[in-house]
């Protein structure tokens, strides 16, 4: 996600921090460069414009210049700025006073909006909620049959019938929804292949019927600019209240998510990270800024966590980290414990230093992270515990017994020396409680 964008930020504001004291004329050449970099992103060309304009004001400014750490100040700004060109807060689905919530889903064919529809289901349920699936979609073969099929993998229920209108479902959704104490209507509507006058007048009706309390656009953020217009062209007839992106994990330049908010003024409200039924989250501004400049996100991580790793076992570690004695031995462990959260590769984007770890050996996935164990298992436990004592000679023993290269080795002990010092910042007031959900297993 945002992989390309991500690599020509890091590679501009590594050579800022290389130069020690900046000058006006070097942030505006990094930010030449920034704005390539967005441009080739598929972000709006009108967006990167005022973009840069706000991060070049703030950036030149004395107290940035004259501070001890430049580079760091128009980092902060431009990951600032990033936050608010995505909205700055998180925008969540709103609930209706009087029950049911009608949510509406619309969208262009092959946005993904069945699937966003199960997958939105889960999530409120996993809220507490009792959602119920209106399959409207009567024109795409077996769009209907997919909806029930994805129902009954979720537990579910969905309404369905081959013989009705879409306004007549919509209808049948909420008396159902009555009868079966279910507080949340999700409609799942028809799409068509581009934007058109038939498509919009049904919609229109089903609005006019069965009016919705949020009616969400689907976008596919793979298809870049094309998402933004199609989304004003949405907006201009239905009342949208915000955007879900879909696709964004297959998205390495990220042109929709950074330009439709500016472009539209819709507020995006979630995200689908993957095609699994569990890969929907809400779209959040600031961490979604940290990803895209490498610095992670390790609140979502603990989220993510919270729901599948047992929290009993993590106080410990957590008082480590606040008081900086994290080693690789912890390092270790919690590699073995995030395996449980998914894809390798995904989960290490969350950790603060460690999304460039999978280029030790090609594209980060499981099996390039396969390497990362073998080293932290070729080492002894005391040169894990205390990883400072391993100097030119144990690097060579450590490469040879684990099959990579000395360079390697360097590597991933300068990743985790990144690592270390970004996870001060959970120092302070709150920030053991926040450490002591991480998915780390007892120390031993």
């Amino acid at each position: 996600m945002f992989e390309t964008l991500t690599d020509k930020l890091q590679s501009t504001f590594k050579r800022l921090r290389n130069k020690g004291r900046l000058t006006e004329a070097d942030v505006r050449e990094a930010l030449r460069e920034v704005r390539l970099a967005l441009l080739e992103a598929d972000v709006n060309f009108k967006v990167v414009k005022d973009f840069l304009a706000g991060v070049e004001s703030a950036a030149i400014g004395q107290d940035i210049l004259q501070s001890l750490t430049p580079d760091q100040g128009v980092i902060r700004i431009v990951r600032d700025r990033l936050t608010a060109l995505m909205g700055s807060r998180v925008e969540r689905i709103k609930m209706a006073s009087n029950p049911p919530t009608v949510i509406y889903l619309v969208g262009l064919q092959g946005s993904g909006k069945t699937t966003t529809a199960a997958k939105l289901a889960l999530m409120l349920r996993h809220q507490g909620r009792q959602p119920l699936l209106v399959a409207a979609d009567i024109y795409r073969p077996a769009a209907a049959d997919q909806l029930k099929a994805l129902g009954t993998q979720i537990d579910v229920p969905v309404v369905h019938a081959l013989n009705e209108s879409p306004v007549a479902l919509a209808q049948r959704g909420i008396q159902m929804s009555r009868q079966l104490a279910r507080d949340v209507v999700i409609v799942d509507t028809a799409g068509r292949l581009h934007v058109d006058t038939e498509l919009m007048e049904e919609l229109v009706q089903m609005q006019r019927h069965v009016p919705a309390h949020e009616t969400l656009l689907v976008v596919d953020a793979m298809t870049g600019q094309d998402a933004v217009r199609v989304a004003n062209a949405f907006k201009e007839t239905l009342p949208l209240t915000g955007v879900v992106i879909t696709k964004l994990d297959g998205d390495t330049r990220g042109g929709a998510a950074l330009s439709i908010r500016a472009v539209t003024d819709l507020p995006i409200k979630l995200m689908a990270t993957g095609e699994k039924v569990e890969a929907l989250e809400l779209f959040q501004p600031d961490r979604l800024a940290q990803r895209i400049l490498g610095m992670g996100d390790v609140l979502t991580l603990i989220e993510k966590a919270e729901q599948s790793l047992d929290q009993g076992d993590t106080e410990q570690l957590a008082g480590r980290i606040a008081s900086n004695n994290f080693n690789l031995e912890d390092f270790r462990a919690m590699l073995r414990q995030v395996k449980k959260l998914g894809p390798l590769s995904k989960v290490m984007e969350m950790l603060p230093g460690m999304g460039q770890m999978g280029k030790l050996k090609g594209k980060v996935d499981d099996s390039s992270l396969v390497r990362v164990e073998a080293i932290l298992d070729s080492m002894t436990v005391k040169e894990r515990l205390r990883p400072d004592i391993i100097n030119g000679s144990r690097r060579r023993r450590i490469a040879d017994g684990s099959g990579t290269s000395v360079p390697e080795v360097n590597r991933l002990l300068k990743q985790f020396q990144e690592m270390r010092k970004m996870m001060q910042q959970f120092k302070g007031p709150g920030g053991k409680k926040r450490l002591a959900k991480l998915p780390f297993p007892p120390m031993r």
